[in-house]
This record gives C-alpha cells, structure tokens and sequence, in this order.
C-alpha cells in the first residue's frame, strides 16, 4: 500500500491499485473519504464496495441476478438464488462467523502487567482509529465509535500499567474525538494526535513522523483483533519495532444449538472479518 505511479510507465502498477483499493476499503469502514476525493464521490464508492464486496449486499446481487434470469434459463437462476440465501444463512449463523473471525486474529492478549523484556522497552502507544459517530447528542459532538471506544479503553489500560505517552491516529474528525474520550472520560492525557490519516497504511506513515522526531521507534499498538495482522505489517514497514496490543477479542458467547441460529450480530462478524481479508489482499496486491 501507498505506492504511488512511477512517472515513466503509462499504467498504474499493481502496488499502487492496491494502495487505493486499500485506502477505499478503510473508507467504508471508517467513514473517511480517501485523499483528493469529493465527498460524493466517496459515497459512491462506499456504496459500491459495500454492494459488490461484503454481506449482505454481495448475497443479495447474486440473488437479484437469478431472479433476472430465472425465466430464460430457470436451473442456473434457481442455483444463483440457491447461493444467495444459502450463503447469507451460513454468514449468518454464530459458528460460521465466529470460525471467520478466529482465522483473522493472528496475536494473543497483551497482560500490561506481565511484559516481556522486549515488550517493555516501548516508548510509546499508538491507538489506531475505529469509526467516529457524528454529533452524537448524547455527547454535544463527534464521539468514538462503539468499536473504537474499545481500542481506547485497551490503550488507556496500557498506558495506567506501562505509564507511556498516548498517540492517536485517524481522520481530523475522529482523531479529534478519540482524544477527548480518552482526556475526558478516561483521565489520561494524549501526547501526539494524527488528524490525516484516512487508511492503515497512512496511520503507520504520520505516526513515525511523529514519534520519530523524538526518537520513538518501538511502539505498543492497539487495534481491533481482526485489523491487527495487516495493522502490525504496515508500522513495522514504516520503522518501528512493534508489540501489538488487540482489542475487541474474540469471545465464545453463542453456544449449542443457538451457535447454528442466524442472528444479525453474527452477520456483522461475518461482514467485518471478510472485510479483513479483502483489505489484506488490497495490500498484497
């Protein structure tokens, strides 16, 4: 990711189309509208990506594409409508999308209390952005999303036990609000705050620029489980030598017989574990 077009050759390059397709991924999960794009053009990228790429929308094209065709040809309409319920069932049931979201988590629990001595020679903790919610009453403003509030809740807990400095990364928008959650709420202050990223790729970038200026270059990093993998990848190609910190763990709650019935929780983590995987592949590519 971030590569950008060599001046010499006509055609973007794969690095670079994986660089944007990373950066319009992290959009439809942020909210935030990459670089030099109007806001517009943003939406309709948003909406195209959620229809095409991710549940529930993927499922259901299919299944309008064999309606479309059910009289002309009825076999292959019937199984394109087959696929479509099927697979929006089996996305839906607790165990299919507790298997997805296992298989996206690449690094355990980190006890704050029990560092290893590599892990406590960090200088620094880097909370990454998960969504904001914009003017949210029950706030007066912008406010952490419900995901993102976990990550700060876990980067707030690190840094009670570890006494390091806060950094937080996002859009202006949602790093302003996760640094007053985190000052307000939790009564910690935030040291560095990265208003100008919009993807992974560009949170690793401005947070070296602005850890190195103090000589910063090992880092605690907390994001979601499922992000972290591709999270950890871009900070230690940006420089630093990285202890990752996940939150918003996955946890065994729907069991027995109920782990087989569809629920929209469930979907969701389907959605966001698929997500994870088309932005790891963005950045392979």
């Amino acid at each position: 990711m971030g590569a950008r077009l060599d001046d010499a050759a006509p055609q973007p390059s794969q690095t670079a189309w994986g660089a944007k397709l990373g950066a319009s991924v992290d959009y439809y999960m942020r909210g935030v509208p990459p670089e030099g794009k109007s806001d517009l053009t943003a939406l309709e990228l948003r909406i195209f990506l959620k229809a095409l790429l991710l549940p529930p929308g993927g499922p259901l094209l299919i299944g309008v594409a064999g309606l479309l065709i059910w009289t002309r040809r009825p076999r292959l309409g019937f199984a394109l409508c087959a696929v479509s319920i099927g697979s929006l069932w089996l996305l839906a049931m607790p165990i299919v999308s507790d298997a997805l979201m296992r298989a996206t988590e690449g690094y355990p629990a980190l006890d704050p209390t029990h560092l290893t001595e590599a892990q406590a020679r960090a200088q620094a903790i880097v909370i990454l952005g998960g969504g904001v919610r914009r003017n949210a009453a029950e706030v007066g403003g912008d406010a952490p999303s419900t995901y993102a509030d976990l990550r700060l809740i876990e980067g707030a807990k690190i840094a009670r036990a570890t006494q390091l400095p806060i950094l937080v990364s996002g859009s202006a928008r949602e790093a302003a609000a996760m640094r007053r959650f985190v000052e307000e709420n939790l009564q910690l202050p935030v040291r560095w705050v990265d208003t100008a990223s919009t993807n992974t790729h560009e949170d690793a970038l401005f947070s070296a620029r602005l850890l190195r200026r103090e000589g910063i270059d090992r880092i605690i990093l907390v994001t979601s489980s499922t992000h972290m993998v591709r999270a950890v990848a871009e900070f230690t190609e940006a420089g630093f030598e990285v202890t990752a910190a996940p939150a918003e763990m996955w946890t065994h709650d729907e069991r027995g017989a109920v782990a087989f019935v569809p629920t929209i929780l469930a979907l969701y983590r389907s959605h966001v574990a698929l997500y994870e995987w088309a932005g790891r592949l963005a950045r392979w590519l």
